[in-house]
């Protein structure tokens, strides 16, 4: 709202410009419009009680709110008399008459009463539905308190949060929590949890690449059935030295692999290394 400079007084006052209504702004310009004309001192022409409404003033709240109004609105009450039959006239336009705001708000709460996070739903989306809600209650001049809201949060989020939804239950009072409060709880516990997966994932998938390894250097040093260089099943322990056979020299007691005239040369170097790794890694 700008501040219009208002040469009345001794020393000069400044009075508050009324704000422009707009086809979706009615709510927050009814409230910004009965402040406005209250400084004025000529709201009492717009909700007059038992006195009768000072002539002047009714001239002053009826030219602040026309000066308010688009054209086309203004064409259309401007054969209103009063300020209060201008204020009820925009009142009835905007908000309905009673009957057709009550059916208005009976959909609305069905709507609230049905709604629920989808799956796959990220929460503050959810959160953000939820604030809209509020401002559709607003828009039909009724509010839908945080009280409601948290607990409508707290009922419809999924499994998966329920431990932070028994902990606010627990430890707080959901009936003065704010729903911004209420929101952020969850949000640290959902980003909490999924951190925590991530990281457990890979753990366990480092874990299981150390236990295929340490099984596999188990099997060379205390026996049980295993492979050789051609695919036959031999024995480890001592018998199995015995009949070991290298395809590179012939000679037995070891494996290709393992053979003396492949330890020349970069390739066996590193197939040393190799198998040294993973001996190492099994004594881990």
């Amino acid at each position: 709202m700008a501040l219009v400079p208002h040469g009345g007084g001794a020393g000069g006052s400044a009075s508050m410009a009324m704000p422009m209504l707009t086809v979706d702004n009615y709510t927050v310009w009814a409230i910004k419009a009965q402040a406005i004309l209250d400084v004025h001192t000529v709201w009492e022409a717009v909700a007059p009680g038992d006195a009768a409404v000072n002539a002047r003033k009714d001239k002053t709240a009826r030219a602040l709110l026309l000066g308010a109004l688009p054209e086309d609105v203004l064409l259309q009450v401007s054969t209103k008399l009063t300020a209060k039959e201008v204020w009820d006239s925009l009142k009835v336009r905007f908000v309905g008459a009673d009957r057709v705001r009550a059916a208005r708000l009976a959909t609305l709460r069905g709507e609230f009463d049905r709604l629920k996070m989808a799956d796959g739903e990220e929460l503050d989306v959810y959160g953000g539905r939820l604030a809209a809600m509020a401002a559709r209650y607003a828009n039909l001049g009724e509010t839908l308190g945080d009280a409601a809201l948290v607990k409508k949060l707290l009922d419809t989020v999924p499994d998966r949060l329920f431990p932070v939804v028994a902990g606010i239950e627990q430890f707080h009072d959901v009936t003065t929590m704010a729903f911004d409060e209420a929101l952020g709880r969850l949000r640290a516990f959902d980003e909490r949890v999924r951190r925590r997966g991530q990281d457990s994932g890979e753990r366990g998938g480092e874990q299981l690449l150390m236990t295929a390894a340490q099984w596999a250097a188990r099997e060379r040093r205390h026996g049980g059935a295993r492979d050789d260089d051609d695919g036959r099943s031999v024995a480890s322990g001592s018998g199995g030295n015995r009949r070991r056979r290298c395809y590179k020299c012939g000679e037995h007691g070891h494996f290709r692999r393992e053979c003396p005239q492949l330890q020349k040369g970069p390739a066996a170097e590193h197939a040393l290394l190799a198998g040294a790794n993973v001996d190492d890694d099994g004594l881990l």
